[in-house]
């Protein structure tokens, strides 16, 4: 596999040349047309984060592409492309467009396309962030900087930057498990002032941080759920959607779950996380995404389990609890 060519940010004109001072207000040139793709974005409820398909070490493109059809066939009703889930980790940024750029023509317009575009480094991110507002994404979501673990004022500028240099909606993602930094409520507070900052996803089980969240911020800002298992507490406590890893494998379920949420049939959204708890459990069994790639690869013979190292595959006994629980489901024939 040969290394794809780097991705350079570039930088509008009309805004700061340098990292901001704490106190300076956001660029007043461009306050404008942000705030109308703020109030023009519009997501669903049920959003898959898809997995991403290799071949022989490189992606898998007409197999991804074939992904993207179907889960809109089943009734998906966005796809989040290249998080963590996708693999981010282990892509070069070249790659992470050419997915986004697959899912936007392959989407065509009919599903919302998230494209996940965060990274450790803010002039990487900015990169590939208006890579893919040039490719046409619908917004990008963004990860808190990993790693390198900065404080709340390096988390802001971070944020600040990479809103100051693209105009598409911006979801910030706060998943403390995997970056070791969280996106406190004050820092969220300021954050939400951005025009075109327009939502965060918690990907933990904390009800606790999501009202904490809620209070830093407009009711219209958008609140997601990136955890299966804590999702339908976190629609009933007050959540916009659910950015969910096992509808990779059973998108129409999952869609009809977070459809009985958005009109309060909570019996109905009860019954069918029932059903979904086996699969749930086995796809947390090891490392995202080992199993729901497994578990892809099960139900669609062309979707490859192969893993990028240091990630491996799923070992005999997760496999056993995964392919019990597609059968229980009547995905397997």
């Amino acid at each position: 596999m040969q290394m794809p060519p780097s991705i350079a940010p570039s930088r509008r004109s009309d805004w700061p040349s340098r990292s901001p001072d704490r106190d300076t207000p956001w660029p007043a040139a461009a306050l404008n047309e942000m705030r109308s793709s703020k109030r023009a974005l519009s997501l669903p409820g049920s959003l898959t984060a898809l997995a991403t398909p290799f071949e022989h070490d490189d992606i898998a493109e007409k197999a991804f592409a074939d992904l993207v059809a179907w889960q809109i066939e089943q009734g998906s009703e966005g796809l989040v492309v290249g998080g963590v889930t996708g693999e981010a980790p282990t892509l070069f940024l070249q790659e992470r467009r050419r997915l986004i750029e697959i899912a936007v023509e392959t989407a065509s317009r009919r599903v919302p396309i998230v494209a996940a575009t965060g990274t450790n480094c803010t002039r990487q991110t900015i990169a590939l962030t208006q890579a893919a507002e040039a490719a046409g994404a619908t917004a990008a979501l963004i990860v808190t900087p990993y790693y390198n673990k900065p404080d709340q004022e390096g988390i802001y500028r971070h944020f600040r930057e990479v809103a100051n240099s693209v105009g598409i909606p911006l979801i910030l993602e706060n998943d403390p498990s995997r970056t070791c930094v969280e996106i406190r409520p004050d820092t969220l507070a300021k954050l939400a002032a951005a025009p075109n900052i327009v939502g965060i996803e918690d990907v933990t089980c904390d009800l606790s941080r999501f009202s904490a969240h809620s209070l830093s911020s407009a009711p219209n800002f958008i609140r997601w759920s990136g955890d299966d298992s804590a999702s339908l507490l976190f629609r009933m406590a007050g959540g916009t959607c659910s950015v969910s890893v096992v509808a990779n494998v059973v998108p129409r379920l999952w869609a009809d779950m977070q459809q009985a949420c958005a009109v309060g049939d909570w019996s109905r959204a009860k019954s069918i996380q029932t059903r979904l708890k086996p699969l749930v459990t086995a796809l947390q069994l090891e490392t995202n995404p080992a199993p729901v790639k497994y578990a892809l690869s099960l139900a669609h013979p062309w979707f490859s389990p192969t893993m990028r190292l240091p990630l491996i595959s799923v070992s005999r006994q997760t496999a056993c609890a995964i392919a019990s629980a597609l059968k229980d489901l009547n995905v397997l024939s």
